[in-house]
C-alpha cells in the first residue's frame, strides 16, 4: 500500500492522513495509540513521503472531519451500512460491535469527501467502503444541492492485498505481520514460519496461492521471481531454502528504509512540527468545504426575520 500511495505525491496534490479517529474502534490505551501514530508518521516518511510534496498530518488534528461524519451521518441509510463486509468480517474475528465500528465507513467518506479527493487509491478490499462513501455523496447532494464530487477508485496492482505469514490478509490485528523495522532475529524468524504444504523437497510445488512466491514478488526483480517460479514447478528445493533466500532480498529490501527511520528517530520534534504543518494545510481545504456543506444544510446562512 505505502509504495504505490507515496509515488503519488509526484502525480498531483496528494493527501495523507494517520487515522487515529479510526484507530479508536480498537486501540484503546491512550499510551499506545499515540506511540502507533508516531510510529505511522515516522514509517511513511522513511518510506519516501516528503511533506514538501504532499499534505501529511494526523486525523484528529483537523476536527471538521468529526462534523462532516455527523452530517453525513443523517443521510447514511442503515442498510447501507449493514451490509459492509468490513463490520461483519470484524464481528465475526471477536471485536465488540460498537457504533464506531459500525458507523467506521460514514467517518471513512467525511476523510475523503472534506478534502474534495477526485482519485482515491484503495485496495480491492476496501472498494466497498468507497462506493459506500460515493453513495453517501450522492443521497447528500440528491437532498442538499451539487456539494460533493464523487471520488473515483484508484486500484493498482501492487495495492492487492499482501499475505500474512498464515496466507490471510497481513494485519497487526490478525497476529501475522512482518513489521518493516523488525529486528532481524525477529524478522528471519516470523519469515521462516511462513505457512506451506508438506510437499516433499524433490517434487516441484504449487505456484498458485504460495505465500512465499507473493512476498518474493514484493522485492524481487522481474527476473529473479521468474527464476523462483521456474524452480518451484522443477522440484529439488525445499521450501527452508526458498524461505532463506525470500528473507534475504527482503531485508536488503528494506535496508534503506531502516536506515532513514533511525535518523528520524532522533529527531521526534520534527515528526511533530510536519504533522502541525500538514494540519494546517489540509484545514484550510477542509474549512472550504464545511462551509459549503452547512450553507447548503442550512446550518449555518442569515436566520429569517
Amino acid at each position: 500500500m505505502m509504495k504505490p500511495a507515496i509515488e503519488l505525491q509526484n502525480k498531483g496534490e496528494a493527501f495523507y492522513f494517520i487515522a487515529d479517529y479510526h484507530a479508536l474502534t480498537t486501540v484503546q490505551d491512550p499510551a499506545l495509540l499515540r506511540s502507533y501514530t508516531f510510529g505511522v508518521a515516522v514509517d511513511f516518511l522513511a518510506a519516501g513521503l516528503d511533506p514538501e510534496k504532499s499534505v501529511f498530518f494526523r486525523q484528529s488534528d483537523v476536527p471538521e472531519v468529526t462534523e462532516l461524519a455527523w452530517i453525513l451521518s443523517t443521510v447514511t441509510p442503515m442498510g447501507l451500512l449493514e451490509r459492509c463486509h468490513s463490520y461483519k468480517d470484524k464481528l465475526a474475528r471477536g471485536l465488540s460491535a460498537s457504533h464506531g465500528l459500525f458507523s467506521y465507513p460514514v467517518l471513512m467518506a467525511a476523510d475523503i469527501l472534506l478534502y474534495k479527493s477526485e482519485l482515491v487509491p484503495v485496495g480491492r478490499d476496501q472498494k466497498q467502503h468507497l462506493e459506500v462513501t460515493r453513495d453517501i455523496a450522492v443521497k447528500f447532494n440528491e437532498r442538499f444541492g451539487e456539494v460533493f464530487v464523487l471520488p473515483q477508485p484508484l486500484i493498482q496492482e501492487q495495492s492487492a492485498v499482501v499475505p500474512g505469514i498464515d496466507g490471510q490478509k497481513m494485519s497487526k490485528s490478525y497476529n501475522n505481520s512482518i513489521s518493516l523495522a523488525e529486528e532481524e532475529k525477529s524478522f528471519r524468524k516470523k519469515i521462516m514460519s511462513i505457512k506451506t504444504d508438506s510437499t516433499p523437497v524433490e517434487q516441484p510445488k504449487p505456484v498458485q496461492g504460495s505465500i512465499i512466491l507473493q512476498l518474493y514478488k514484493l522485492c524481487a526483480t522481474t527476473q529473479e521471481y521468474a527464476e523462483m517460479e521456474q524452480s518451484f514447478l522443477a522440484g529439488g528445493t525445499g521450501y527452508g531454502e526458498y524461505k532463506k533466500i525470500l528473507a534475504d532480498r527482503l531485508w536488503e529490501m528494506l535496508t534503506p528504509f531502516r536506515e532513514k527511520r533511525q535518523q528520524l528517530l532522533s529527531r521526534p520534534q520534527l515528526i511533530t512540527e510536519i504533522l502541525k504543518e500538514g494540519a494546517k494545510k489540509a484545514r484550510v481545504v477542509a474549512l472550504e468545504t464545511l462551509e459549503l456543506v452547512r450553507q447548503a444544510t442550512g446550518l449555518k446562512g442569515h436566520l429569517p426575520c
